[in-house]
This record gives structure tokens, C-alpha cells and sequence, in this order.
């Protein structure tokens, strides 16, 4: 089996020899092909040099240096796009992710799973990261319908076919199984060991809670309404315009059978602005069927300053 390793790398030069030391022993002790993919998301330290050395040593160790920060969906999107392996691994740089786990997701690729997804069901991170992160896991397990525990784990496999059929952009990147689940790949899980973060420093931080919930619902929307905007826009558009329909309807009839006046009527006012409502949801609807139809794709929104290791 071919096997390659993506690692997004953002600042953390203690640890990427130790993680590509036991990354290698683990593969050769199952003798796997592999290759190591390491993507350089803008650090500021010495990461950059470190891995460069080690691809000078080892040529199945590749590089990707972007020019900045772009974030780690880019960092991935950038490795899926150079990995050449039948299976791809993902795991974090920061050692929290125990490589000697990897025949655990093989073992499952090999029994007919797409996608196996990591579960630190022992979480050695603090509790302002454990609890939004368990929130979000119930969230997204109900509103995606993707029953795993650990949306948040980086630690994946995948097969190459998932990977070359996902988009990841913006926080997307941890909700992979359920874009995947959407396409109809076989979602699995299994329970990972999880270890302190021994060097470095998190880039775990409220924007990215927020970023993360509204991701959720951009995630549920793209899953369920992207080929069909009209579906989602267009159904709560008439309900809109139903009910203000209704509503002045029946202040029409009151007008007319008790000779009352209504112009001062807050209902009316309501009336009125849930029609407006619903054409404006009709409108959107309208819209997203035409970019629907007119968008190819998403381009890249990540530049390369220099690669290694790539032929």
C-alpha cells in the first residue's frame, strides 16, 4: 500500500523531527510505500529550515512553503492535491497525534470504509478547548447526520478518491466526513490516544468558535440545498408570503364586514413586511439557482513561494 502523510505546519519547529522520526518507524515497520507531505502555512519560526533539512536527507519527505498564513483547509487542500498515495493520512504537527495509531485506520480502510475519522476519546487538551469542541460534536452529529464523536480531530485517513472529490475551504476542513457522507463515501471512527502538548503554542482561540458554528450551518446548507438554493430560499420565501397574504387578508375581510379602520394596525404593518420578506427570500432563491449555474468551481486561495521533494 501507498501512503501518503499530509501535515499541516504552522509554527512548530520542537517537534517535526520527532513527528517525522516516528512517522517513518511506524511505516516501515508495516512496510508501507509512503511519502510525508509537509505543508508550511506561513511560520514564523525555524519550522521551514528544519523540514527542509529533512527533506534534503529523505527523499520521500516533500515540502510545500506557502508565501503566508492561509489557514489549515489550504494547508490540506494544498497536500490532497500533491498526495500521490491510495490512502491519505492527516495528522497535526504538534505530536498530540500518536502516528503508531495508523494501523488502526488502515485496518478499517482495508475493510471498506472511505474515510475513518479519529476519536480522542481521552482528550488531553484543557477544558476551554474540550467543551466548545464537544458542543460541536453534537451539533454536527445532529444536524449533518454523520454519527462520530471528534469532528475536530485532524487525525484522518481517507481514501484518494475522497480527497480528490472534497472541496475544503474557509474552517470546512473538520467537517471532511460529513461533505463526504453527503457524496456517499463510508464513514467510519475509530478511538485514538491523544497526548499533551509538549512544544509550541495552540492556535485554539474564540475566532475560531465562531468561525466553526457558522461553518456548521454553511456546511448543512452546501450538503442540502447547493444544487437547489430555491429549495431552501424559495420554501421559506412562500411561507413568508403566505402568512402575510393571510393576514392581511383577513384584516380585508374585517375592514369590509364591521367598517372598521386597519390603517393603524400593527398587524397590518406585519402583514405587509412578511410579503415583502417573502419575495425577497424568492428573489435569493432566484439568484442562487443562476450562480448555480453559471459558477465552475472554487480557485485556489493559497499561493506556493517554494516547493521540495516534487517532480
Amino acid at each position: 500500500m501507498f501512503v501518503s502523510y499530509v501535515v499541516p505546519v504552522k509554527d512548530e519547529e520542537g517537534s517535526l523531527e520527532e513527528l517525522y522520526s516516528r512517522i517513518k518507524k511506524i511505516s516501515e515497520e508495516l512496510n508501507l510505500s509512503f511519502e510525508i507531505i509537509f505543508v508550511d502555512d506561513g511560520s514564523i519560526d525555524n519550522s521551514f529550515f528544519i523540514l527542509r533539512n529533512i527533506a534534503e536527507k529523505d527523499k520521500r519527505v516533500r515540502v510545500i512553503r506557502f508565501r503566508r498564513n492561509f489557514g489549515k483547509a489550504s494547508a490540506l487542500s494544498a497536500g490532497f492535491e500533491k498526495a500521490k498515495g491510495e490512502v491519505v493520512i492527516t495528522l497535526d504537527a504538534d505530536l498530540q497525534d500518536d502516528p503508531s495509531e495508523v494501523p488502526k485506520f488502515l485496518k478499517l480502510i482495508e475493510e471498506g470504509y472511505d474515510i475513518i475519522s479519529g476519536w480522542r476519546k481521552e482528550r488531553k487538551d484543557p477544558i476551554s478547548k474540550r467543551l466548545p469542541s464537544k458542543i460541536f460534536g453534537k451539533l454536527s452529529s445532529w444536524l449533518t447526520g454523520v454519527h462520530i464523536h471528534d469532528f475536530n480531530c485532524g487525525f484522518k485517513a481517507y481514501r484518494k478518491e475522497v480527497v480528490e472529490n472534497i472541496e475544503v475551504y474557509g474552517e470546512l476542513y473538520r467537517y471532511i466526513p460529513a461533505l463526504a457522507y453527503a457524496k456517499g463515501f463510508k464513514v467510519g471512527e475509530v478511538v485514538v490516544t491523544h497526548h499533551p502538548r509538549v512544544y509550541g503554542k495552540s492556535k485554539y482561540g474564540w475566532k475560531r468558535i465562531v468561525k466553526g458554528f457558522l461553518d456548521l450551518f454553511t456546511v448543512v446548507f452546501i450538503t442540502r440545498f447547493l444544487k437547489r438554493p430555491m429549495h431552501f430560499f424559495g420554501g421559506t420565501g412562500l411561507i413568508f408570503l403566505m402568512l402575510g397574504f393571510l393576514i392581511n387578508l383577513s384584516l380585508t375581510i374585517y375592514k369590509f364586514t364591521t367598517g372598521a379602520l386597519i390603517g393603524n394596525r400593527p398587524l397590518l404593518l406585519l402583514g405587509i413586511l412578511l410579503m415583502i420578506l417573502g419575495v425577497q427570500f424568492l428573489s435569493i432563491g432566484l439568484l442562487g439557482e443562476l450562480i448555480n449555474n453559471v459558477t465552475h468551481g472554487r480557485k485556489r486561495e493559497y499561493l506556493i513561494l517554494e516547493e521540495i521533494g516534487f517532480e
